[in-house]
Parts: C-alpha cells; structure tokens; sequence
C-alpha cells in the first residue's frame, strides 16, 4: 500500500461563534469546541484512511484561552501517526477577533481514530510518509503518547479482573 503524506490528508475548518454556542457570559462552551476539534480530525482521518473512520480515544484536550462570541474559531488537524487501522491526529484551535485582527491559541488537542471497512471491522490503511523534522519530531511524540495509552490499556484490562483496583 502506497503511502500518503501528511498535507495531502490535513484539514482547515473555520466557523464563527454565534450566541448560542456560549453560555450568557458571552464564553463559548468547551463543549462546543470539543465536537469541532471531533469533525476537523475526522474529516483528516477520512481523507487519509478514504474510509468511513470512528473516534476511539482523545488522549488529550487542553484548553489556554476563551473563545467569545463573534470570534472565528480555525481548526488546523493532521495526522502524527498511522499504525495498521488506528491513526493519531492533532488539532490545533486558534480564535480571531475579527474587528481587531488578534489571534489567539485556544487549544490543542490529540485524537485516535480507527479506520472500518463498510461492515464495521478495522480496515488496513496507508502508511504516513514523513517529510520534514517537525513531521518526524510529532510522529515519535505520537509513538510515546501510543505507548502510554497501550500500558494503560493492559492495566485496565487486569483491573477488570480484580474486583478491588481502581483504575
């Protein structure tokens, strides 16, 4: 199976923030934010996996500022790592206010999704090819972050069995 880079699948989304998307303070609810960080690395995983694609995890969501009503949220996601039907992607969330220019991080976070077949089974997808430091410095971060999530799996697995541990 050919590979595919990683521009060829990225994924820009903007959206503006309207009143109901916030609570009445004006703050757009994190909620909000979470189901488009959700769609933009889902259209990503699609483009890569040319497969219907399903959230298995999102490892991790941090949020450093607020998103208000009326600015424009932009969503940059790409994928950091493709295992055989699984694949990580990154989101990273900016907010502009659009009467003064400014821009701001809001968040980042990092997603696993599974590519399925059109029965619902992990269906085998391309291989990432990896151009340039940055791609390859995310793709080994990503390879620790899968590492980690695996450990914890099994731990979870063995907890299961042992009526008195607390995952």
């Amino acid at each position: 199976m050919e590979g595919k880079r990683i521009h060829e699948s990225a994924v820009i989304m903007a959206q503006l923030m309207n009143p109901e998307d916030a609570n009445p303070a004006g703050n757009v609810h994190g909620g909000v934010i979470m189901k488009l960080i959700d769609n933009a690395a889902g259209c990503a995983a699609v483009r890569h996996s040319r497969s219907n694609v399903v959230t298995a995890s999102i490892d991790r969501l941090d949020f450093y500022n607020p998103v208000f009503v009326g600015d424009l949220v932009t969503l940059k996601a790409s994928l950091n790592f493709v295992g055989q039907t699984s694949m990580e992607l990154g989101v990273r969330v900016e907010a502009e206010t659009l009467i003064t220019g400014h821009r701001r991080h809001t968040a980042t976070a990092y997603l696993t999704f599974v590519a399925l077949d059109s029965n619902g089974r992990p269906f085998p997808i391309p291989p990432l090819v990896l151009e340039t430091d940055e791609e390859k410095r995310r793709n080994y971060q990503a390879k620790d972050r899968r590492k980690t999530r695996l450990e914890e799996k099994t731990k979870e697995k063995q907890c299961r069995a042992d009526i008195n541990c607390i995952v």
